[in-house]
């Protein structure tokens, strides 16, 4: 090709020999045009919103905002979990941070306390005002369940009795039920329930640092009543006569004096009554009528005052005065 020929080509391709006038022009139209929108943008832009980011992020930044997706996460899976697991995920997080064992997170329970325990501690055989002079929540325990108890019969533990110690204790409501210290023998070690004795001890003893005594009755089976006097013999409870019996027995030796003097009336009369004149036997026969009347029936003041009680109706006093002594020997 001809050296004209190239140049041309050149031109048409590269644009260079073909140049507008109103090319600047253009170009300035586009300047102007992209201020403009550069400035409603930055008039639309919030005050919260963040800057839109390039096509690359900074470290930091793409650091902070990893951590904050994490801790979101974490946050969540937290919640999702109960008290007891949020606990042991903490413990285990600590011994894989800090390093350790699991049994050094366990509570010692050597300082526990049960109420069992306090009631042991705070225990009175007897209160009395002083001890509930200054009460706290352990005292006021002890005296609830001082209260429950039953104090009439005690239970007793005779197990060291050759060496005159003696265990007594006060019965609970199941003892009572099933009759054990009233019914039964009050050793704790005996079930017997015949041949039983009540027996009155002082009982002494030593109750926080101080002293005491206190009379308590029991009762006890022949054999464990042996063992409650091996050392020397303790009191013995024995019940009242009955008025009704002791009222029969007092009148009977007065009838058999009654009954003897008649008879030694009757014959007294038969040796001296030929000898004897009608009138004295008239007197003797009203005499004996007399007596036989007072013995055989009531006076007319005696019928009066009602009707006579027979030996062996009891009023309903007596039969309650029995059935309670009875039932606290």
């Amino acid at each position: 090709m001809e050296p004209e020929q190239l140049r041309l080509s050149a031109a048409a391709h590269g644009h260079g020999g073909y140049d507008s006038d109103f090319s600047d022009e253009e170009s300035g139209e586009k300047s102007l045009q992209k201020t403009k929108r550069i400035q409603e943008d930055a008039l639309l832009i919030k005050p919260f919103q963040k800057p839109k980011q390039g096509s690359v992020v900074h470290r930091q930044f793409a650091a902070e905002e990893c951590d904050r997706e994490e801790a979101r996460k974490r946050r969540f899976h937290l919640i999702s979990m109960d008290a007891y697991e949020r606990h042991k995920k903490f413990v285990h997080d600590y011994i894989l941070y800090y390093g350790g064992k699991i049994e050094d997170f366990r509570r010692s329970g050597a300082n526990d306390k049960t109420d069992l325990d306090v009631i042991r501690e705070n225990h009175r055989f007897l209160w009395n005002e002083e001890d509930e002079a200054d009460m706290n929540w352990e005292k006021r325990l002890a005296k609830k369940y001082y209260d429950k108890l039953f104090k009439e019969y005690c239970i007793a533990d005779l197990s060291r009795y050759k060496e005159n110690k003696f265990g007594f204790r006060w019965r609970h409501e199941k003892e009572v039920i099933s009759g054990k210290g009233q019914f039964s023998c009050g050793n704790k070690h005996c079930e017997e329930n015949e041949g039983l004795k009540s027996w009155e001890v002082n009982f002494g003893y030593v109750e926080h640092g101080e002293k005491r005594n206190a009379l308590v009755k029991l009762r006890l089976c022949p054999e464990c009543s042996h063992k409650l006097n091996f050392h020397h013999r303790r009191k013995e409870v024995k019940a009242c006569k009955k008025r009704g019996t002791a009222a029969q027995n007092s009148k009977e030796p007065k009838n058999k004096k009654r009954k003897l003097s008649r008879s030694a009336k009757k014959k007294s009369k038969k040796k001296n009554g030929k000898d004897q004149v009608s009138s004295d036997d008239s007197d003797n026969s009203d005499k004996d009528s007399d007596d036989s009347s007072a013995e055989d029936g009531p006076s007319e003041a005696d019928s009066l005052k009602g009707p006579l009680r027979e030996a062996d109706e009891k009023s309903r006093e007596e039969e309650f005065h029995e059935y309670f002594q009875d039932l606290f020997l």
